[in-house]
């Protein structure tokens, strides 16, 4: 048994969230390989094994059942695809996630650095995950459209919605993942912008204030 199983099945408990074994696999898997690449290209300045289990990947777990709700509430459901992009993905947080997490939607992550997006494809591969790609790329010059825009801990939200706006779906929505509540960069954000619900996390094992910023972009 990996070591961190025990305290990533408890998270997920906690969580309220059902994955089968192998989806808990391959979230173990995946931070294998997040440690391997880190040591030769510095991926992330977590180090501590556990530390990543509850700062990258029970933090990025905390997310799920929201976004799950958020696509219900919006009436995307499979058999309709629905895609998302992951914004300075980085090490693919909380993209991958997703990814692992629900298979039915379509992640690209993309990033600016071309050895994080090589790490994504990499991770797609060796975990065998088809809905997954990492895209070495500019998010400005990204026009397909995307159902959910996510970043966590990327740029303010001005900047997110500013630089993401090209790829954000007719009736796509923004997911920002934040610490506090952001309420400073909420007051300065455009007026085609609009703020329609900030969630509050609760992630296991994380004595730290997180929420996510839901946006969308304003009827004209």
């Amino acid at each position: 048994m990996h070591a961190l199983e025990p305290g990533l099945r408890q998270g997920l408990v906690a969580l309220g969230l059902t994955l089968d074994d192998a989806q808990v696999r391959h979230l173990l898997d995946y931070l294998d390989l997040i440690q391997k690449w880190t040591k030769v290209y510095n991926l992330t300045a977590v180090r501590d094994p556990a530390e990543m289990l509850t700062h990258h990947l029970l933090d990025s777990l905390a997310a799920i059942q929201p976004l799950r709700r958020q696509l219900q509430s919006q009436g995307l459901a499979a058999p309709k695809p629905i895609r998302l992009l992951d914004v300075g993905s980085g090490a693919g947080l909380p993209g991958i996630v997703i990814a692992i997490c629900c298979p039915e939607i379509t992640v690209h992550c993309v990033d600016t650095v071309a050895k994080k997006a090589a790490f994504i494809q990499q991770v797609a591969v060796s975990l065998k995950l088809p809905n997954l790609r990492g895209l070495h790329a500019r998010v400005e010059s990204l026009t397909e459209p995307y159902d959910v825009v996510s970043s966590r801990a990327f740029a303010s939200l001005v900047d997110f919605t500013n630089w993401s706006g090209g790829a954000l779906g007719e009736q796509g929505v923004w997911m920002a993942m934040k610490g506090k509540h952001p309420a400073d960069e909420i007051a300065v954000l455009p007026s085609s912008v609009e703020v329609f619900h900030v969630e509050q996390l609760v992630v296991p094992g994380l004595d730290a204030e997180r929420c996510i910023v839901w946006m969308r972009a304003s009827p004209v």
